[in-house]
């Protein structure tokens, strides 16, 4: 079970940090990513981080102002979302995969379970 949180109403320019907590699955062992959906948009990929920490990915429309961690002992993967835009709303989704190669964690294929996602908005 993924369980997402942190979710909220902010300011273009300001911070927040979403997290999400995973029970039921060997932490360590996952690949977690975060994917977001606007409204009348599919689905995205966000940024993605391997089970070492050593492998991270982000989407080009985040990279420089995002940034994923994970804490293996509290099974937690956290996106710290710097220099906010009205183009970040969106509900956010927190995913794991088991065997996600490094060519396919910007794929929502290669995930195995899904959080039930946390809202984020953005105002100018």
């Amino acid at each position: 079970q993924l369980q997402a949180s942190g979710g909220g109403l902010v300011q273009a320019g300001d911070s927040l940090r979403i997290s999400c907590v995973a029970s039921g699955l060997t932490f360590r062992s996952y690949t977690f990513g975060w994917f977001r959906q606007a409204p009348g948009k599919e689905r995205e990929f966000v940024a993605a981080i391997k089970w070492g920490g050593a492998s991270i990915a982000y989407a080009d429309s985040v990279k420089g102002r995002f940034a994923i961690s994970r804490d293996n002992a509290k099974n937690t993967v956290n996106l710290q979302m710097n220099g906010l835009k009205p183009e970040d709303t969106a509900v956010y989704y927190c995913t794991a995969g088991r065997s996600v190669i490094n060519t396919s964690m910007r794929t929502e294929q290669a995930y195995d379970y899904w959080g039930q996602g946390t809202q984020v908005t953005v105002s100018s």
